[in-house]
């Protein structure tokens, strides 16, 4: 199924989630290969585009062949947030999106991120300026509300869709829980009762019946999947293929695995150089032979991996059942 946010029409309604620390250029390629119909780059502080720091201008990075890609911004003063959405709107990116769900400590001590979800005054500021300073669609991602006593998505999302925001993706659960607990799905059907524009769900889709599930029970246009997706990238052809005609393809076999597992890990090379390659490699190893024979062992040896060479000739080890613990 389709999903149109403001001028741009995706391949289907399932979409990569934004993750700090997970969602670089080289995930984002594979889960792009893989069915999602967006891809959302990892969260950019607004503060640090203006002072020109050199880890943000990799993180800005965008692959022709992973486009659309969403590009998430974070920040808490309008007119910096506005200025610097301006100054990277050249770049190739499809559609801006806005960061209003992340609950990291230091995010939200400095009022940014899920903070801002206890100031709908300062919001509607911060979303009016950004929507008048770029031509691109904007777009939001909220969660249920700060905590319990602070359940407010609906209002935001009223907020969001009066400044001219283009969809709201909400996460069904407050700042509070983080990612522990059941998401609320019914409080992503309340947003999407409440407004015209697409909404998006996040929150417990782990499989290609979740997102059914949530598409079902909210009435919302598009699901959003994060860690889910973490070594692997797979589900995103799957729920795609199961919203469309109800199959879902064949698992990937252990040939198919181990290949998208060294291409990763190699295109991590190319973008950011052995050694941090090697060593941002060492999560996603974990993630994607959880559940695999020798995988707990395989997993106790990767932090000491410290060369390309030793990470593939283990991932060739664990794969082809040869595995042996130094």
């Amino acid at each position: 199924m389709k999903l149109t946010i403001g001028s741009v029409t995706l391949d289907n309604n399932v979409i990569l989630a934004p993750m700090a620390g997970v969602t670089d250029l080289p995930f984002r390629l594979l889960c792009r290969e893989q069915g999602a119909g967006l891809v959302c780059m990892e969260m950019v502080s607004a503060k640090a585009i203006y002072y020109n720091n050199r880890n943000t201008r990799e993180l800005l990075e965008i692959h022709p062949q992973e486009k659309p890609a969403s590009l998430q911004l974070f920040g808490s003063d309008p007119q910096i947030v506005a200025e610097m959405a301006k100054r990277v709107e050249e770049r190739p990116f499809s559609i801006l999106d806005f960061n209003m769900g992340c609950p990291v400590p230091k995010v939200v001590n400095n009022g940014e991120g899920s903070a801002l979800m206890r100031e709908p005054k300062l919001v509607e500021r911060l979303l009016g300026e950004l929507v008048k300073a770029v031509n691109k669609p904007v777009t939001v991602k909220i969660r249920k509300g700060f905590d319990e006593e602070h359940c407010n998505a609906v209002e935001i999302a009223k907020i969001a869709e009066a400044c001219g925001v283009a969809a709201v993706a909400v996460h069904g659960r407050t700042r509070a829980q983080y990612y522990s607990g059941k998401a609320d799905w019914d409080c992503i059907r309340k947003v999407k009762e409440a407004v015209k524009i697409p909404v998006i769900g996040n929150g417990d889709v782990d499989s290609p019946q979740a997102a059914a599930a949530l598409l079902e029970q909210t009435g919302c246009d598009g699901v959003m999947i994060g860690r889910a997706a973490q070594g692997n990238p797979w589900i995103f052809r799957e729920a795609a293929a199961f919203l469309d005609g109800g199959t879902i393809p064949e698992r990937p076999g252990g040939e198919e695995k181990k290949a998208l597992i060294l291409r990763h890990a190699r295109l991590l090379e190319q973008c950011k150089g052995e050694y941090t390659a090697v060593r941002e490699m060492r999560k996603h190893l974990a993630w994607y032979t959880a559940g695999m024979p020798h995988s707990a062992r395989f997993r106790q040896t990767i932090n000491a991996m410290e060369t390309m060479e030793q990470l593939m000739d283990g991932v060739d080890n664990v794969f082809s059942g040869r595995f042996l613990a130094d």
